[in-house]
């Protein structure tokens, strides 16, 4: 207690009083993210709304003095427990840290601070004729940071890649307070070790990243999305195949399988078609002059491939019905049970259906109901398993089923996150498809960052 008492003290001393929260209805509501957890099993010592990168360094170096954890949170929106307080230690909110410094149209790119709402970065950028395009399905609320952070992508990964193909240069405060810049602000940088990579994805755990300078590129001209419905999963994923093998590239091959389809359908209605086993989203995007021809090439591929319906967007609204539809199916598996849970496993595509069905078969074995969305363009699923954590019996079946679900995805050769992170949730898996050299490697370069293990400890290994 007397510690904790001489952290707060110290706290104040270097930021404005009401940014820094020590009460324990003000702990309690930052001890969680996203994550679905069975209960809250530590509470942070201190909540810190840092404003400035100033800030940040002293938070660091107290941190550092008093050897205890510092945990970054931008919205909390995580879902693998990477903001989940387990040792207790420093939540530091970057909630206020949410300028966009600069948004450079001769260079095509954007200073942003870490807070920054990756929706409202987006919208500024349009507006100007730019285009930022990782696009996850929380970008309504989700930050830079966080998306830095966790790597996170999004349907339009599939042609325009991850968060990490958008960084240019990251400004990061070292777990001693020192202040490291990444690259520089140039497209191109072959200057020394590529350190930004090592930052991006690493959940917080080797440096805190408080400035980003992001590469922005052309926006299209124009843009229509397609739902095709397929009677099994099994043509779904061959279409998906087709349109590859084409060489048609879409901005986004999305999947829903007909339980994410039914339970949208029922809690958030636009207009589905319940009755099939599966669905495909597909954005086309370019010049307006060859959307007629892109809609052409793969309306054609889709009915050659058994597409039982198809829909085109004609217009804005029916563009973002169909897209409604899609980033609802969390919020709408939600409402089965008091709990859900949300995956991110990644295959090869060649092996996309056997992974599908296997989830599908897995969630059976243990009567588990599975609502199942993804990047399927790019080999990515996402089980929503909505379970009872209150029911022991059920929870139990549920572990098991993930862990089997994460020895499939090994079998298959692929890994256990795309875009979400490992975070608490997975570390205990992370063997099963890294070798013992790599992550022996990886907790070298954790403790060369971070000696004293305060920045995010325990998390992904």
């Amino acid at each position: 207690m007397l510690m904790k008492n001489r952290l707060i003290s110290d706290l104040r001393k270097k930021l404005p009083h009401f940014n820094v929260l020590a009460t324990l209805e003000e702990r309690y509501a930052y001890a969680q993210d996203a994550t679905n957890v069975r209960k809250i099993e530590s509470l942070p010592d201190a909540v810190v709304f840092v404003e400035t990168i100033e800030q940040v360094q002293s938070v660091v170096r107290i941190a550092n003095k008093y050897r205890i954890p510092v945990i970054c949170r931008g919205a909390g929106t995580n879902v693998v427990g990477a903001c989940v307080v387990q040792h207790g230690g420093v939540i530091l909110n970057f909630s206020k840290m949410n300028k966009i410094i600069e948004i450079n149209k001769e260079n095509m790119t954007a200073v942003v601070e870490p807070g920054v709402v990756l929706g409202d970065l987006q919208k500024e950028v349009e507006n100007l004729g730019l285009f930022y395009p990782p696009d996850p399905s929380n970008l309504a609320v989700s930050t830079i940071g966080g998306s830095i952070a966790q790597s996170s992508g999004g349907a339009k990964s599939f042609k325009y890649g991850t968060t990490k193909d958008y960084i240019i240069d990251l400004k990061v405060v070292m777990a001693n307070g020192e202040l490291l810049q990444t690259g520089a602000n140039t497209i191109k940088n072959a200057t020394g070790y590529n350190l930004g990579s090592l930052f991006v994805g690493s959940e917080g755990t080797l440096g805190i990243v408080v400035e980003a300078t992001l590469k922005l590129i052309p926006k299209p001209e124009s843009k229509k999305v397609i739902m095709a419905y397929f009677d099994t999963v099994k043509e779904a994923v061959e279409a998906v195949n087709s349109i590859i093998e084409q060489r048609v590239f879409p901005a986004t091959i999305d999947f829903m399988d007909q339980n994410a389809i039914k339970t949208v359908e029922q809690y958030y209605p636009t207009g589905l078609l319940t009755d099939k086993d599966a669905a495909l989203i597909i954005e086309i995007d370019g010049f307006e002059c060859t959307m007629d021809y892109q809609e052409k090439i793969v309306t054609g591929i889709l009915k050659v491939s058994n597409a039982s319906e198809i829909k085109v967007s004609h217009n804005e609204q029916e563009y973002s019905n169909i897209w409604m539809a899609r980033r609802s199916s969390m919020a709408a598996c939600a409402k089965l049970k008091p709990n859900v849970t949300t995956d991110d496993v990644i295959v090869p595509r060649e092996n996309l259906e056997k992974l599908v069905l296997g989830i599908r078969a897995i969630c059976e074995k243990y009567r588990l109901d599975v609502c199942m969305v993804g990047h399927v363009g790019d080999g990515s699923v996402h089980p929503q398993i909505p379970i009872n954590y209150k029911d022991e019996d059920e929870y139990n079946r549920y572990k098991l089923a993930k862990s089997e679900i994460y020895n499939l995805t090994a079998q298959l050769g692929g890994i256990l996150s795309g875009e979400h992170g490992i975070g608490s949730e997975k570390r205990a898996h992370i063997h099963k498809v890294i070798n013992s050299t790599a992550l022996n490697y990886m907790r070298k370069i954790k403790r060369i960052f971070d000696p004293n293990n305060i920045l995010n400890p325990y998390k992904i290994f």
